[in-house]
């Protein structure tokens, strides 16, 4: 039986700015209530330690904090307490260095930042990756997830290592970024 690593070595981050938009210019996305319960949702299902929703509008980041907030108290409380139990996980940032800087303060060490795209070019193998976040020295690890039609160069930049992408049988290749999560979480996570 494989042993998974503790919840404190993975982290995900869904980056909404800087991102693309269909004509490769850098964009800012809104932040939609579905993409949090999903994301967190298969984040709390794979021990992922911590979500970040990252947005530098304010008023983007209220919605996100009323989304949250219903289901943490009143009716989403008594309503489904599985669905809080994964959006306790979830915090919203302005910055992608404030995710990194709180991933650094709950794990104890920086994260190493993984840039996913459904545009790379080779990549690190979900394997390969895998079997570094399993090693007993592995440093804790941030997922990068992009909104809009993904992250745009300057993020990839910042990134450790680049994932190899989420490639079908055929050539159409524009999954949801709930979709991506869900993936990416099951090779690097699942049994």
């Amino acid at each position: 039986m494989r042993i998974l690593k503790s919840v404190k070595d993975l982290f995900v981050a869904l980056i909404h700015h800087p991102v693309v938009n269909r004509n490769a210019e850098t964009v800012t996305s809104a932040i939609t209530s579905l993409d949090i319960h999903d994301i967190a949702r298969a984040s709390r299902t794979y021990d992922v330690r911590g979500v970040f929703i990252v947005h530098p509008i304010p008023e983007q980041r209220k919605f996100a904090a009323s989304v949250i907030d219903h289901w943490r108290f009143d009716f989403g409380r008594a309503h489904d307490s599985r669905r809080r139990e994964a959006l306790e996980r979830v915090q919203i940032v302005a910055e992608l260095d404030d995710a990194i800087t709180e991933a650094t303060g709950i794990s104890g060490a920086r994260p190493l930042i993984v840039h996913t795209s459904a545009r790379t070019e080779g990549g690190t193998s979900f394997a390969d990756l895998r079997a570094r976040l399993e090693a007993p020295d592995a440093p804790p690890m941030m997922i990068l997830l992009g909104t809009g039609f993904g992250m745009s160069p300057e993020v990839a930049e910042r990134a450790d290592i680049v994932l190899a992408p989420i490639i079908g049988p055929g050539d159409y290749n524009h999954l949801s970024v709930r979709s991506a999560a869900g993936i990416i979480l099951d090779r690097l996570r699942g049994k």
